[in-house]
């Protein structure tokens, strides 16, 4: 199956385990909870609402810890290493069995909690996939940060991950071998598929796959053009997809497999001239299967012949607490409130 080859700009994907049976509540909630606060609109820059909350504090260098209370949606939980040390990246090369201090595997495996940041500009070529431990977060501001033509990270059977501005293209399958998933553990992986980031059984993660039993709140992000599929695909669960760009996809942008429910709400869709990738939206089951499976389109914007096929009856509302509520601006802001995703230049003691 082909996979995403071409840029994908993190600004956040946000996700978090909720029980099925919770899941199986809020879809079938006839009263719909959906609620958001007031969307910010600073005067001199269109902001969203995660980059409004920390970027105007010159001093978010020495409190970057503070990044970590501005998530929103189903990951608003998610607190990475924010009750760890800081851990700094120095060395850009890779060894997937016996990593070296100061580098980013190093770190991202550790069993405390870390905050990682890095010293300089970076472009990191994975030997293999990157597996993630609990309680990290990877916080590309102040630097360049990329991670491509290798494989990328894995998020598998943890919890409480933030990745935040970096930039993720050009990933690629990785082969059976081994990794070290611990300081302890070294054990054989049967290879990644190339996505740029997987996650999988696990909870509380800012951060594109969902199973059953899981939320996930996808905004804010530039898919940028190249990439194939999958932004976001799940087999089950529920997606909010919201405030995203998403420019010429080469087969579709958001998809499933197994009965998902999904909103798309505010996203900008602008397909290529391919007459065969103007679909947003695959299901990946005969007709027959798919549809009565909740898909819902409002507020997107559709460019250069894109269309989304809406399936379903009944509310997709995301039913979010207060505590994780936001506002999703109109499709036609989507490109303003993503043309920071990424890395950012931005300098210590000054507003970036």
């Amino acid at each position: 199956m082909t996979k995403p080859t071409s840029l994908f700009l993190i600004s956040c994907l946000l996700v978090c385990f909720i029980s099925s049976y919770n899941v199986h509540a809020a879809q079938n909630k006839t009263k719909s909870s959906y609620k958001y606060s007031s969307y910010p609109r600073p005067s001199q820059k269109l902001m969203n609402i995660i980059d409004s909350c920390w970027r105007s504090n010159p001093n978010w260098a020495s409190t970057r810890k503070a990044l970590a209370d501005c998530a929103i949606g189903f990951g608003s939980a998610a607190i990475g290493g924010k009750n760890g040390a800081i851990y700094v990246v120095t060395d850009p090369s890779d060894d997937p069995i016996n990593p070296r201090p100061g580098t980013l595997r190093y770190g991202v495996i550790q069993t405390k909690p870390l905050w990682i940041i890095f010293a300089k500009d970076m472009s990191l070529t994975l030997k293999n996939e990157l597996m993630v431990n609990s309680y990290k977060t990877i916080d590309g501001r102040g630097a360049r940060v990329e991670i491509s033509n290798g494989p990328c990270i894995s998020i598998d059977g943890v919890t409480n991950v933030i990745v935040h501005g970096i930039s993720v293209h050009d990933c690629k399958p990785s082969k059976p071998g081994m990794v070290r998933s611990t300081p302890d553990h070294v054990g054989e992986r049967l290879g990644s598929d190339g996505d740029a980031i997987a996650v999988f059984a696990s909870s509380n993660i800012w951060i594109d796959h969902s199973d059953r039993g899981l939320k996930v709140t996808v905004a804010f992000n530039h898919f940028g053009p190249g990439l194939v599929q999958r932004l976001p695909r799940l087999r089950y669960g529920y997606a909010h997809v919201a405030n995203n760009r998403y420019d010429q996809w080469l087969m579709y942008a958001i998809g499933g497999s197994a009965d998902p429910t999904i909103l798309s709400e505010g996203n900008y869709f602008a397909a290529s001239n391919d007459a065969n990738a103007k679909q947003v939206t695959k299901r990946e089951t005969n007709e027959a299967g798919w549809k009565n499976w909740k898909w819902r389109s409002t507020k997107d914007v559709f460019v250069n012949g894109a269309y989304f096929v809406p399936t379903g009856y009944g509310s997709c509302a995301p039913n979010y607490l207060k505590s994780q509520s936001f506002v999703a601006a109109a499709g036609s802001l989507a490109p303003a409130l993503t043309s920071d995703a990424g890395p950012l230049q931005c300098f210590p003691r000054q507003q970036c």
